[in-house]
């Protein structure tokens, strides 16, 4: 049994009586318009719920696959975003711990790997026996092409020995498809992030502007003054300066209130 890892590999060769090129020929869903799915996306949740509907129609658009997961890097380590109703538990999570396996090295290194039969497999053997024991005899791995330092792979599973001969081009052009939603869904994520920052921001200077007031008030000296006793009581009690003035100005605010009461 032939084991490619190749991106450049070319799709297997067309055999009229095959099943699986007949069901290549006139595929079951078609691969996702960007333009659909970028409209979809500025109406959903974001990348995850966006991510669940892909693993869906990929299982549609795929001859031979039972269930899809779709792997991507966040903040350093690899996790599955994504995945069909049909997914085992814990198929990609046994990579990431191993540190590598077909979607690991599919993301890490943007080449395909396919495993035709995971009963021969052998350069992943630990989890090769995993996937098996789960009832996993086929593996196509299909890397995202997505901005920057980020690493994504569309995979694949099925049940059977050999569910991707076939099928494996119509699997790289949805993943190229799917590729633009998710740079699509990644940039949309960002920018809310950033959005979330600023105000963030925002929030953390307007506290501190009022506590540099009361401080003024209290001790009758400058703002910058004030500035300078709030950040050396900041790291003298390892408390973050937001934090520390947010305390101060509740607490000022709460006397105040109970000043006015005790008057009425």
């Amino acid at each position: 049994m032939r084991l490619s890892a190749d991106p450049a590999d070319p799709a297997d060769p067309a055999d009229p009586a095959d099943p699986a090129h007949l069901d290549e020929r006139q595929p079951r869903a078609t691969a996702p318009e960007s333009a659909t799915l970028h409209q979809a996306l500025a109406g959903t949740g974001g990348l995850d719920t966006l991510l669940r509907d892909l693993t869906d129609r990929a299982v549609l658009a795929v001859a031979g696959a039972e269930a899809c997961s779709i792997t991507v890097r966040r903040d350093g380590r690899l996790l599955t975003v994504a995945g069909t109703g049909g997914l085992p538990s814990g198929l990609d999570q046994r990579q990431y711990e191993n540190g590598d396996g077909p979607c690991v090295r599919a993301a890490d290194s943007d080449a395909e790997q396919h495993a035709p039969d995971l009963s021969e497999e052998d350069r992943w053997p630990t989890y090769a026996a995993y996937a098996l024991s789960k009832g996993v005899r086929s593996v196509l791995a299909v890397p995202l092409a997505v901005d920057g330092e980020t690493d994504a792979a569309l995979n694949l599973y099925a049940t059977t020995e050999g569910a991707f001969h076939g099928s494996r081009e119509a699997a790289r052009a949805f993943a190229a498809n799917a590729s633009d939603a998710v740079n699509a869904a990644l940039r949309i994520e960002r920018e809310r992030a950033s959005a979330g920052d600023v105000r963030t921001a925002l929030l953390s200077r307007s506290v501190i502007d009022q506590a540099i007031g009361i401080l003024m008030a209290q001790e009758r000296c400058t703002a910058q003054t004030a500035l300078d006793t709030l950040r050396r009581v900041s790291q003298d009690a390892n408390i973050k300066l937001r934090d520390l003035c947010g305390d101060l100005v509740a607490r000022t605010t709460d006397g105040a209130s109970g000043r006015a009461s005790q008057r009425r």
